[in-house]
């Protein structure tokens, strides 16, 4: 089993050409914990994720795994030191199958087998159908097979960008279930990016509000977090 990891983000700035879109974000995102980021459309959450990963570089600011700093690294190398993504953009090579979607997260074939047999174990429909060309699956089918990739070298942190986006129940909660059975039995930490405030508050242990790339409020999940979170969405 993987060690959790601690992920640390101190006055982050980032953003595009020399426009800021995030703005001195602190985040303190404890081993093993799944913490949900809200907000509405165009305040800096996908932001915020691409910098952690280095895919955007900062203008300013720290991020550390595990005390670790991570800002000037490359993404593949963050990706091989313990971080998955599942950004909210199809990734898939539409044209290939579904195992060699799955063969591209591992840099040998050596530990195939064992990481199909893992992602199954969520996915079952994903062992059987690996000849299937990625582009005939469904939308639902699709996302799992993004969530999935990320999975497969086992990351101690894996940053989600709307996973639930355009999804119906069923397949919902069959990722809810993924990502709970991840984090209680491997450890992983979890940071997700969601508008989705009933997928986000049912697996989060914490949250935070996110507002013109600003940390609006934050706290752990309770039984008046959804109201809360409501209202600062409401007067956003």
């Amino acid at each position: 089993m993987p060690d959790a990891a601690k992920l640390r983000v101190q006055g982050l700035t980032s953003g595009y050409g020399a426009i800021p879109v995030v703005h001195g974000v602190d985040l303190d995102i404890a081993p093993g914990e799944i913490f949900a980021l809200m907000g509405k459309n165009g305040m800096g959450k996908t932001t915020l994720l691409k910098s952690i990963l280095g895919l955007i570089k900062p203008f300013s600011g720290a991020v550390a795994l595990d005390g670790r700093f991570l800002v000037g690294k490359p993404p593949a190398e963050l990706i091989a030191s313990g971080i998955g993504y599942a950004p909210q953009e199809q990734p898939l090579f539409q044209d290939l199958t579904i195992r060699d979607n799955l063969r591209l997260a591992l840099t040998s074939d050596r530990d195939l087998r064992a990481a199909l047999d893992r992602v199954a174990s969520h996915f079952p429909f994903l062992l059987d159908r690996l000849a299937q060309k990625a582009g005939t699956l469904s939308g639902g089918e699709q996302k799992m097979l993004i969530l999935a990739r990320a999975l497969m070298l086992r990351p101690k942190l894996i940053l989600i960008d709307e996973i639930s986006e355009g999804l119906q129940p069923s397949v919902i909660d069959r990722i809810a279930s993924a990502l709970r059975r991840e984090r209680d039995e491997n450890g992983m930490t979890i940071v997700i990016v969601e508008q989705n405030l009933e997928f986000a508050l049912a697996i989060a242990d914490r949250w935070a509000v996110l507002k013109t790339g600003r940390i609006d409020d934050q706290g752990r999940v309770e039984p008046g977090s959804r109201a809360r979170i409501v209202e600062h969405l409401r007067i956003g």
